[in-house]
């Protein structure tokens, strides 16, 4: 737990700390943390509506006037890197980082 907030791990919230330092000191400008992006619409099928199909990251700023995007990770399961080839299709003006 760091500033409140309850991080999913040890590693994340170090990269919340230098994410911070980062922010204060200008290098990046406007920290978000838990960005939602849609990579698939929800849609109806044979009556029935399936969800859409979300990405939750876990850090967003802006660096050099370019959005980035970060995730933190540790084990990188078959359902992460589905989404992230989602994400890279859906956003590709977007610099996805992973840390």
């Amino acid at each position: 737990m760091v500033d409140g907030i309850t991080f999913d791990s040890k590693k994340e919230a170090a990269r919340y700390c230098a994410l911070k330092t980062m922010l204060k000191v200008g290098a990046i400008k406007e920290l978000t943390l838990q960005p939602e992006f849609v990579l698939q619409e929800k849609f109806r099928s044979d009556g029935r509506t399936i969800r859409a199909i979300k990405y939750l990251a876990d850090f967003q700023y802006s660096q050099g006037g370019r959005i980035v995007v970060e995730d933190v990770k540790g084990m990188k399961t078959q359902v992460y890197q589905l989404k992230k080839k989602l994400f890279l299709n859906r956003f590709p003006e977007i610099d996805f980082r992973e840390v």
